[in-house]
């Protein structure tokens, strides 16, 4: 799946079919975003919008997030992912409740 996502050029779309998975990914300078979606019950689109907010709250967290940040703070950002998602579902998007 990473290859795949490392191979897509930045004009083809941010997501596509991989053994009945939707990926959907998402890059910010040198960080990728990869969410898998099983079925076809989710919208690209909100995938591609939550992966955003996930991103900038992380962003506000720990003031320009880079690699570094969540290798050396994994729990935090797996603390700030548990308060979005709850049993598969994007439960929470407002920055200032997440935090």
């Amino acid at each position: 799946v990473i290859r795949k996502c490392l191979a897509r050029t930045e004009t083809q779309c941010s997501f596509f079919e991989y053994r009945g998975y939707k990926v959907v990914y998402r890059r910010y300078a040198s960080l990728f975003f990869i969410v898998g979606v099983e079925g076809d019950d989710e919208n690209e689109l909100s995938i591609l919008e939550f992966i955003h907010a996930l991103v900038e709250t992380l962003d506000r967290y720990f003031e320009n997030v880079c690699e570094l940040d969540i290798m050396f703070n994994l729990e935090k950002a797996h603390f700030i992912l548990d308060e979005m998602v709850m049993n598969g579902c994007i439960i929470e998007t407002n920055k200032n409740n997440i935090l």
